[in-house]
Parts: structure tokens; C-alpha cells; sequence
């Protein structure tokens, strides 16, 4: 079975995870998804993530982050642009994501990068997820 959509497949495991408490998640290994969890861990919404090597595409283990209550810090990850209907916004359309709770993640000429580093920068580009 081919996948139509691979960066929506690797957070819904992320969000399965996270879900059900478990301690951590394993992706498949791409580097926009690398790109993707580097922000989110910057961001604070997990505790890190190590690639595995394998002789094929890798993988990536991710570390899910809870309060000290078992509240998962990472409420939800919603993907924005899909396949079928891409999402393009540009620099003076850039919103905050909950009022600043959250963030949207942008690819931008530029790079991967947030909303908040989107509007400094003054870039557009195509939103690829949320996540607050």
C-alpha cells in the first residue's frame, strides 16, 4: 500500500502515542519530518528525539513530554496542508495559533520554521501543521 500523505501518517503516530501515555513514539526517518521535531522540541512540546539508523530509511525515536500530573504537553497536532489541498498563506496572514498558545508549523522559502519566525522574518508559504 503506498502512503498519500507521509507527514500526516508520522504525526497521527505521534498523536496515537501521545494519546495513550506511552513514554515514546517511533517515525519513519525524512527530513522534513527531522525538521518538524526540531522545532517541536524547541518549542517544548516534546522531550527530544534520536534518529536510528537501519540499512534502509531509518527511524526516528521520539521522547513524549508530560506534566507531573501525567498531563500530556502536546494537547494536539493537526495536519493543515494536505495532498489534495495545500495551504498557502502569505506574510501579513500569518496568525498565532490559540492566541500564542500553539504554533503552526511553515515551510517557507526560507526553511521550516514557525509562525512567530514567519512573521519576523515576513514570509509566507505552505502551513504544513499545528500543534498546541
Amino acid at each position: 500500500m503506498s502512503v498519500s500523505d507521509f507527514i500526516a501518517d508520522q504525526l497521527t503516530v505521534i498523536r496515537n502515542a501521545n494519546r495513550v501515555g506511552k513514554k515514546s513514539a517511533l517515525v519513519k526517518r525524512s527530513g522534513t519530518v527531522e525538521g518538524l521535531l526540531e522545532i517541536v522540541r524547541r518549542e517544548g512540546f516534546i522531550d527530544n528525539f534520536k534518529v536510528i539508523e537501519d540499512n534502509k530509511q531509518g527511524m526516528v525515536k521520539v521522547y513524549l513530554k508530560y506534566l507531573e500530573d501525567g498531563t500530556p504537553c502536546l494537547e494536539a497536532i493537526n495536519r493543515i496542508s494536505k495532498p489534495g489541498r495545500r495551504v498557502y498563506i502569505c506574510a501579513e496572514d500569518v496568525k498565532e495559533v490559540r492566541g500564542g498558545v500553539g504554533i503552526s508549523i511553515m515551510s517557507t522559502n526560507k526553511g521550516l520554521m514557525t509562525d512567530s519566525e514567519a512573521r519576523e522574518a515576513g514570509v509566507g508559504g505552505e502551513v504544513l501543521c499545528e500543534i498546541w
